[in-house]
């Protein structure tokens, strides 16, 4: 679930096969293989609202795991332009899942889809990061950049700094909307975005991409090999032992 509906064929490029089903508003989806498992990939848009819309709509297509690959900006210092962050649990600044849920209930990515993530960085060599990400609705006020006029407030002047220092990795828009519905419907999420800024250091740039991309790619297949594991024991919980036993 990337953001950019340019995004789309960019992670498709790394598939089997792939074919685009349909492309309303901010909606492109398109859909193939990678290696023997189906995989899609629909864009959201910007922001949380257009992201649960897409959560609510697949769901009901059918669609039980969810892989937001987006972009992001880095609050921690050691953090590089084009690393990838993969997000455990997050920081719920927007307000669409407040919508759903009570202020307490928490953001939290599936352990598996996780897990499988970080087992994708590693097989592919990358660099990444693990941990707590914030979700905002504003690109601007929200993420501590100045509005229009150079309006600024007490909220704006210092939650970069308020969330540096509760370790928090990442700045992004999507994350804690999808990982909330997600949970709060049995279905599995998480979240992996390439690093474009770091906000402590004041660098930019657009990179990584193309490795986010392939990070998610993998990670469906990893996935897909876990689940036939788990169907072949009579599991419903992944646990290490069976990755252990499972290899030759």
């Amino acid at each position: 679930m990337p953001g950019d509906p340019e995004r789309v064929p960019k992670i498709a490029q790394f598939w089997d096969e792939a074919r685009e089903i349909s492309f309303h508003r901010e909606y492109k989806v398109w859909h193939g293989k990678a290696g023997n498992v189906a995989i899609s990939a629909c864009s959201t848009g910007i922001g949380a609202p257009s992201t649960v819309l897409a959560v609510e709509e697949l769901a009901r297509a059918g669609c039980h795991t969810f892989i937001r690959v987006g972009s992001c900006g880095a609050l921690q210092p050691g953090i590089e332009i084009g690393d990838q962050i993969i997000t455990t649990a997050a920081v719920r600044l927007e307000g669409t899942s407040s919508q759903y849920v009570l202020p307490g209930y928490p953001a939290h990515a599936s352990y598996e889809v996780v897990l499988a993530l970080v087992e994708a960085a590693e097989t592919l060599g990358v660099n990444y990061h693990v941990g707590v990400t914030a979700s905002t609705d504003s690109f601007y006020t929200g993420q501590g950049r100045p509005g229009f006029r150079n309006y600024w407030w007490s909220f704006s002047k210092s939650i970069l700094e308020d969330l540096k220092a509760m370790n928090v990795l990442n700045l992004e828009m999507e994350a804690s909307a999808l990982l909330t519905v997600a949970s709060l419907y049995g279905l599995r999420a998480g979240a992996v975005c390439t690093v474009f800024a770091n906000r402590v250091n004041d660098t930019f740039g657009v990179k990584g991409e193309e490795t986010a991309a392939k990070v998610a790619t993998e990670t469906v297949k990893i996935l897909a090999e876990w689940d036939e594991i788990k169907q072949k024991k009579g599991k419903k919980y992944l646990t290490a032992s069976m990755l252990k036993l499972s290899k030759p």
